[in-house]
């Protein structure tokens, strides 16, 4: 009786996209390009390589993918290298500068955040300082209507030359 062959079971892996893992002809292959072509545009910084500990290039996902656009940049759109170079540059300036703006946003969040509860602070000191005149439509402080020998909170509310004499003697 022939014994049954024993299946590998296999188990996907994951790999970042941004690990190099692609040796150059690969890369090459997997980019249609020439591995001359890769040599030649990581010489222009267009792409940038990792290296194993002896020195070998190993491309990643993302820098494979960055070789197609650079291909689809100059074959379909009819840039020359510098063009691309300078496509690649705004486009890093602008991630630059999108994160920044999430950054100020998020900034801006929390101060508008802090600026509420400080409103809803003076305001409820303020409910309790100010009293509806109801003939006039208008708000008094309570202090003036009824003067007492001291008050809460001064700073909230400071003598000036526009407020009228404290009573209270």
């Amino acid at each position: 009786m022939a014994s049954r062959p024993t299946r590998r079971r296999t188990q996907p892996v994951e790999v970042p996209r941004d690990r190099g893992v692609f040796m150059i002809s690969v890369a090459a292959e997997l980019a249609d390009m020439h591995p001359q072509t890769l040599r030649m545009y990581e010489t222009r910084g267009l792409i940038e390589p990792r290296r194993s500990p002896k020195g070998t290039r190993l491309y990643s996902q993302s820098d494979v993918e960055r070789l197609r656009r650079i291909q689809e940049m100059t074959a379909k759109l009819g840039l020359n290298l510098a063009g691309v170079e300078r496509v690649l540059e705004l486009e890093a300036e602008l991630d630059r500068m999108g994160r920044r703006v999430r950054a100020l946003e998020r900034q801006a969040e929390g101060l508008r955040a802090q600026l509420e509860r400080d409103m809803d602070r003076v305001e409820r000191s303020l409910r309790a300082e100010l009293v509806p005149l109801a003939s006039k439509g208008m708000l008094i402080r309570r202090t003036d209507l009824f003067p007492g020998p001291s008050r809460k909170d001064p700073d909230l509310f400071p003598r000036g030359p526009s407020a009228p004499p404290d009573t209270a003697a």
